[in-house]
């Protein structure tokens, strides 16, 4: 089995739990610090986990390295997209508008551009852009100048900084989400390629699993679940895959009261046909 999203390992250790004894679980993270942590909670688990620092885009080589057969080698495979609890929750990692921190949002931190040297380099345009087709922002315009108005003063360093730039643009009152939601994912997107990244994922999906193999993939956001909907449909057409259903599995309103953040959760699954 292959969780490409490993995390902290929460549903690795249910994947584990299920397995065989001669079976295998292949997980791999963009996140270095998620993985030790991974590491120490599958411990008990150590003789049938590898887990792997990589991209989706670095899945061959994880296989190749696991001694796994790049074509159809593998009978299950977990994609859990987005950014994680754990990385929401570090301060220091820059993802949220509700915990002050510098501007950072790379899943990898120890390469690659961070969102504050993006948006420093940026034009207005090209921020504009980022936000319109990263976050659908209908005000990405006006974002995109508060923020080139906020940089020329030296005042965006910190996630406060980017979140009040986008609070004087659009105003709080009556707003269900924080106005600043769109633009965070927007940014986050783009620093760390993502929409990219998954479609890669996406084109060699049939290639790595077994006849009767499944993929499982949580989306968290419209762009993410619509390239899923649109690649597992492709397949299907082509005699490739089997989908379990035609809508995605939502959360009940129960498990949203339990896990706010589980309400924009879209899972769509599909089987490998022969």
């Amino acid at each position: 089995m292959l969780d490409a999203t490993v995390g902290l390992g929460g549903h690795a250790s249910l994947i584990l739990e299920g397995l065989s004894a001669g079976g295998r679980l292949i997980g791999v993270d963009r996140d270095p610090n998620a993985l030790g942590l991974a590491a120490q909670g599958l411990s008990r688990w150590k003789d049938q986990v590898q887990l792997h620092h990589g991209r989706f885009s670095d899945l061959r080589e994880a296989l190749r390295s696991s001694d796994v057969s790049e074509e159809g080698g593998l009978h299950g495979i977990l994609l859990d997209l987005g950014v994680s609890s754990f990385q929401l929750d570090t301060a220091e990692r820059g993802f949220s508008f509700g915990r002050a921190g510098p501007l950072d949002m790379r899943m990898d931190p120890s390469t690659g551009e961070s969102a504050a040297s993006l948006l420093a380099r940026a034009s207005v345009e090209e921020i504009a852009q980022i936000l319109r087709e990263y976050g659908e922002e209908t005000a990405a315009r006006r974002i995109a100048r508060a923020i080139d108005r906020r940089r020329k003063q030296g005042r965006l360093a910190t996630t406060s900084d980017l979140a009040e730039a986008v609070e004087g643009v659009l105003p709080r009152r009556g707003r269900r989400t924080h106005p600043a939601t769109r633009t965070f994912q927007a940014v986050r997107i783009a620093v760390n390629d993502e929409l990219t990244e998954l479609r890669r994922a996406l084109q060699e999906m049939d290639r790595f699993l077994a006849p009767g193999g499944r993929v499982v993939v949580l989306s968290y956001h419209s762009l993410e679940d619509r390239l899923v909907k649109t690649s597992f449909r492709e397949r299907e057409a082509q005699g490739v895959f089997q989908l379990n259903a035609e809508d995605p599995v939502v959360p009940r309103d129960d498990e949203i009261v339990q896990n706010p953040r589980a309400r924009s959760a879209r899972l769509r699954s599909a089987v490998r046909r022969p």
